[in-house]
């Protein structure tokens, strides 16, 4: 109502002029977004808050003024007109002629001079300046190719057969809307696709939400968080019954009443709930606001600060990105008193430093005569990019994207077929990943070995193997062989490795070069032993079966459930702290390193927007002195400046077996035994201490070496250590409480990397010897990564000599036990197969680590971890026991990612 796109004279003809083709020029809001397992995508925010036609004009530019040939810009036109009109091509030829023409929405000039020409719309004539009806958007600077088609004074409508126009069809000349209702005119374009930016509500509500315009048509998209395509966010009207208002009220638009959260596990409902929910889905006022213990369940969260919301009146009610305590107290009392409200999830666009940029970017589409669906053209018209510094529009960058049309990338890409299998899929995302690395590390050839660890390709397949049978997923056979190619020029010519030696010791030459001399270790004199294969299970065991029980940053939760069950009502995971520091200050002492190494604690609030109050470790952290930390042990290297992070994370998560009523649960939060998640990581770092405190004795420790144990990664603190750590470094505010003494300053130390260790001791049972060395975005996270699969090749190249000295041939592999007390018997080193898994591979189980914190900052890291199964028994539930640990695979990870440590300390990038 009101909406001049879309005035009484057009809506009483929707779908019914048989001329038109509802050709659409709609620039969307577009920009990329993390999703909440930490994929970087892009996504759809709606229509651009620009208005209708600064896209689509602006796409004609490459630059501030520089402008796209005149030949290329008509030939949009003239393929347009073709197609969605079947227009002969050769008619087309003279557009002029053709019947094109263009009708800015404001001030034109003639070809011959700058003098400003108007459009009277009665008469169509020469107008006096003043008399043009005002428009809702700026109008948009035309490219000079414009001119020549830009409808003038006098001229005859019946020469005109297709009109190019942004004006809303209102404020169009009525011959023009005449001619265009009796099939004489085709409008381009189509005038009911602008209505999206004349509503009246969302002009109102965008003087409280600058990005308001955006919503009409987002309103109109299914969500859509699959992996492929465009992110969606679901958007659309809630209703909460109240006296005056017990049904939604279908006029304002789509009802989305619930929403599917994205966590592994169907979400507990409550059985009283009085609305019907589709299966796996909650209410939506439940999902933004409530904290009740039935409602987060073991993963969720209230989300609100990922959410807009307004009244039935569109007035702002919520902006979640920027709201406080307060407002979301407001708006949650709002949904409580019940009401029609609408909203859309929000997630934080791409940033530069304080600029939020959005992408405005042209879809050109049309319902084809033929076949009357939807055809989409123009995949070259990019439109432009704004970049806005403030909560508001004001003062935006310009900015035009360019095609990264980098040597490879596109040859390589173009070759494959344009519908994927699930092979040609593979084989697209192993070259990209090769292309990848090679750009991240120089341009500088890749070792064989590492590019070999890049693929996801079987374990018994060479990289010379992997080469021969790559052009099989390539047409035409001339691409195949450039592939094939333009892939070896990124390798280092040399030694060709068998494929179950990819990581080690190498079983074949092609004559090419001498084998690679990874022999030399730093550390494994000390971890390739017996004596810490016990240790090693000694202290995972200890961690994990001992005294430590209730070891979630939410202990203990009080709950009648829970607290039935609990052994005792403290929280344990204080006590792990103290054990953990007093251990290292003890070994600090026995390795007459006091006053040079130090153990420390990093301390900080546990802070959320909404109450826990069920939650014991929350509720103590809001009263003083009580605190949240993470352990730091910092080992002094000969370079105090620069500082290598081996990291874990010391809490535990609660067991969802114990919890799932549908699993026959109890509904009881209790922690899990974490002998795999994390004690097998807290052990690699408890016994890495005396390695490295040995090397800083020693002066072999190039740069100094920090063990970190954070707190709070598993929910509902949900990384919280990693955040607070994270922000200290780049923000240079790092200091350390240390017993009697002064705070310890780290904040000018700059941090060369760092590696998390997260569950590093299950051998999957159905592909084994397999772990994961996974980088962060960027390439020192990449060379972190390389130092990591050095390290495993040093290992695996000793391993067959280790065994045939120390461990005899009659040693086999190792077997699992059950009972924490009996140490599995001695068995052979195993071949450790560390696949090199970057952000673009679909197996990175970064995304669901404190790793993904440190990479979204921009800190380099690289994640060890074993080959994840997340279907599998023993995660997150009563089996995560001594039971599924093996000891001489999680020995032999932890002695690759202490050795990587070493040899990322002992180099400079």
């Amino acid at each position: 109502a009101g909406n001049p796109y879309w005035p009484p004279e057009l809506a009483a003809r929707a779908g019914s002029l048989p001329h038109e083709r509802y050709v659409t020029l709609a620039p969307l809001a577009l920009s990329r977004t993390q999703d909440d397992k930490g994929r970087v995508r892009w996504t759809l925010f709606g229509s651009s808050e620009q208005g209708p036609e600064y896209g689509f004009w602006k796409a004609f530019f490459t630059g501030p003024g520089v402008e796209w040939p005149v030949e290329r810009s008509t030939d949009l036109i003239r393929r347009l007109l073709h197609k969605a009109y079947r227009r002969p091509w050769e008619e087309l030829a003279d557009l002029r002629k053709a019947g094109f023409r263009i009708l800015p929405t404001g001030t034109a000039r003639d070809s011959k001079g700058d003098s400003p020409i108007f459009v009277d719309h009665a008469s169509m004539v020469p107008a006096k300046i003043g008399t043009v009806p005002e428009t809702i958007w700026q109008p948009a600077e035309l490219p000079a190719w414009t001119t020549p088609y830009l409808l003038r004074g006098g001229e005859r409508l019946e020469e005109v057969k297709y009109l190019l126009s942004f004006r809303p069809f209102g404020s169009l000349p009525p011959a023009i809307r005449a001619a265009y209702l009796s099939g004489r005119l085709h409008l381009l374009p189509f005038p009911g696709s602008l209505v999206f930016w004349g509503a009246p509500p969302l002009l109102r509500l965008r003087e409280e939400l600058p990005l308001a315009m955006q919503v009409g048509l987002l309103h109109l998209c299914e969500r859509h968080a699959a992996s492929g395509g465009l992110r969606v966010p679901q958007s659309g009207w809630m209703h909460e019954p109240r006296p005056d208002q017990p049904v939604p009220d279908p006029v304002h638009g789509i009802i989305r009443n619930t929403y599917r959260r994205t966590h592994r596990w169907e979400h507990i409902h409550r059985q009283d709930d009085p609305l019907a929910l589709p299966d796996g889905e909650d209410r939506m006022a439940h999902v933004l606001f409530s904290a009740a213990p039935d409602d987060v369940g073991l993963y969720g969260k209230p989300m609100a600060r990922n959410a807009q919301i307004w009244t039935q009146q569109y007035a702002l009610l919520l902006d979640g990105p920027r709201a406080n305590r307060a407002a979301l107290g407001r708006a949650a009392r709002a949904l409580t008193d019940g009401g029609h409200f609408g909203y859309r999830f929000f997630f934080p666009p791409m940033h530069v430093g304080r600029h939020a940029v959005y992408w405005h970017r042209p879809m050109i589409a049309y319902l084809s005569p033929e076949t009357g669906q939807a055809e989409i053209m123009g995949e070259e018209l990019l439109g432009c990019l704004t970049a806005y510094p403030g909560k508001g529009l004001e003062r935006p960058v310009e900015l035009w994207p360019r095609v990264l049309d980098r040597e490879g990338y596109g040859a390589v890409m173009g070759g494959f077929h344009q519908h994927f299998e699930h092979q040609q899929h593979r084989a697209a995302g192993n070259v990209r990943k090769l292309l990848d690395a090679w750009h991240l590390l120089g341009e500088r050839p890749l070792p064989r070995s590492f590019a070999r660890q890049l693929l996801t390709a079987r374990k018994d397949e060479s990289l010379e193997q992997w080469l021969e049978i790559l052009p099989e997923s390539f047409q035409p056979r001339k691409a195949a062989r450039a592939v094939t190619e333009q892939i070896q020029t990124l390798l280092e010519p040399g030694e060709l490795y068998a494929a179950h030696a990819v990581c080690g010791f190498p079983a074949q030459r092609n004559g090419t070069g001498p084998v690679p001399d990874t022999g030399r270790s730093l550390t494994m004199r000390h971890t390739a032993r017996r004596s810490f294969e016990v240790a090693y299970w000694k202290t995972i065991a200890g961690l994990s079966a001992g005294e430590f029980i209730t070891k979630d940053n939410g202990d203990c939760v009080r709950d009648p459930i829970t607290q039935s069950l609990l052994e005792h009502w403290h929280r344990d995971l204080d006590l792990l702290g103290d054990y953990l520091l007093g251990y290292y200050r003890r070994l600090i002492v026995e390795q007459g390193m006091t006053r040079r190494a130090v153990a420390g604690e990093f301390a900080f609030p546990w802070r959320t927007d909404f109450d826990f109050p069920w939650l014991g470790g929350w509720a103590d952290n809001q009263q003083q002195p009580a605190h949240e930390r993470d352990l730091v042990v910092v080992i002094p290297g000969r370079d105090r400046g620069r500082a290598v992070i081996m990291a874990d994370h010391y809490d535990t998560a609660y067991m969802e077996d114990i919890y799932d009523k549908s699993k026959n649960g109890s509904g009881a939060r209790l922690a899990a035994a974490g002998a795999d998640d994390n004690g097998s990581a807290t052990a690699a770092l408890m016994l890495a201490a005396p390695v490295f405190l040995e090397m800083s004795r020693a002066g072999t420790l190039g740069c100094d070496v920090w063990l970190v144990h954070l707190t709070g990664e598993e929910f509902p603190a949900d990384c919280l250590g990693a955040r607070h750590l994270a922000q200290a470094i780049v923000e240079r505010t790092l200091k350390l409480r240390v017993p009697g003494r002064r705070p310890l300053d780290l904040s000018q130390v700059e941090i060369q990397g760092v590696y998390v260790l997260d569950m590093v001791a299950h051998n999957r049972d159905n592909d084994h010897d397999v772990f994961q060395i996974s980088p962060g975005t960027g390439r020192e996270s990449l060379w972190l990564a390389y130092q990591a699969h050095t390290a495993n090749r040093i290992w695996n190249a000793n391993a067959p000599r280790w065994n045939e000295r120390s461990r005899g041939r009659r040693s086999q592999r190792a077997m699992r036990s059950a009972d924490p007390r009996r140490i599995p018997e001695i068995a052979r080193h195993p071949s450790l197969y560390g696949e090199v898994r970057p952000p673009a591979d679909p197996h990175s189980s970064l995304f669901n680590t404190d790793g993904q914190i440190f990479s979204d900052a921009g800190i380099p890291v690289v994640l060890f971890m074993e080959d994840y199964d997340i279907n599998r028994s023993g995660y997150h539930d009563t089996h995560d026991t001594m039971a599924n640990i093996d000891l001489d695979y999680g020995a032999a990870v932890a002695a690759i990612a202490i050795e990587a440590v070493a040899r990322a300390a002992n180099e400079k990038r």
